[in-house]
């Protein structure tokens, strides 16, 4: 066994990260040695830097109307209250 905390400082980095998003598939290592912590905050950045760019390269256009908009829409042809009357103040 052992003294080695989970901590220690390593030579080389030990941290990796296999991402696979739809049929891509990145790596994301930290970028040197030191504590795992500091590894595992570098592997972090890379991963959401990978995956800020798989959203960007994947964005769904604007123009495309969402189901829940469609939806409201119809209910709202249904249904259509309409707004109190407010009643307007006499002066005297």
């Amino acid at each position: 066994m052992g003294d080695q905390l989970p901590n220690d400082v390593s030579p080389a980095p030990r941290v990796k990260a296999t991402i696979r998003l739809g049929s891509d598939t990145c790596i994301a290592q930290a970028s040197k040695g030191g504590l795992i912590s500091e590894q595992l905050a570098s592997v972090k950045e890379q991963s959401m830097s990978i995956l800020k760019d798989f959203i960007t390269k994947h964005n769904i256009p604007n123009d495309v109307p969402d189901e829940a908009e469609e939806i409201s829409s119809e209910d709202e042809d249904a249904i259509s209250p309409k707004p109190p009357v407010k009643k307007s103040k006499k002066r005297q």
